[in-house]
């Protein structure tokens, strides 16, 4: 399963298509966004995936009300956990400030996480697959970036999003 994973969005709405588009044209079967939405007019592109999608609160999505109502409830409160082809992936939006130690109780796989704008990924000294998209919306490094899981592999990628265009 190839799983398209985004946070700190930001409310760049131009990027966002961008990497919608993108995520369509790889042809992922799933979509995580790690919080930072913002606002609830940025949700509108993601409408266009052809793909289910989930997403949890950032520490700078101050509307939750009107992002869970827009979202149709598919943004939750962090940590969230879902299984993805039989793995166990939890999605927080700053992992500094979830209890890691948890996750090996939890028998997770895969920890998705975003906040520090910096791409990273990662395979822990406990056997899980850490994974930071970096941020789509470039505000704060200035690079545009998503992520590619590959969810039978427990393998991921970083990729910078084409800002030609879409």
């Amino acid at each position: 399963m190839l799983v398209g994973i985004m946070a700190d969005t930001h409310d760049n709405v131009p990027v966002i298509e961008k990497a919608i588009s993108l995520f369509n044209q790889k042809r992922v079967t799933f979509v995580v966004h790690a919080g930072d939405f913002i606002a609830p007019f940025s949700l509108k592109p993601l409408d266009d995936l052809r793909c289910p999608w989930i997403g949890v609160f950032g520490n700078n999505d101050g509307e939750k009300k009107g992002l869970t109502s827009f979202s149709k409830g598919r943004i939750q409160p962090a940590p969230y956990e879902l299984n993805l082809d039989g793995k166990k992936v939890v999605v927080v939006h700053d992992i500094e400030t979830f209890d890691r130690d948890d996750l090996s109780r939890k028998d997770a796989k895969i920890l998705i996480h975003g906040h520090t704008h910096e791409p990273e990924v990662k395979k822990g000294d406990d056997g899980i697959l850490y994974v930071n998209p970096g941020e789509v919306g470039g505000w704060l490094k200035g690079r545009h970036t998503v992520a590619l899981v590959d969810t039978e592999k427990l393998e991921a990628t970083v990729e910078d999003i084409p800002m030609g265009a879409t």
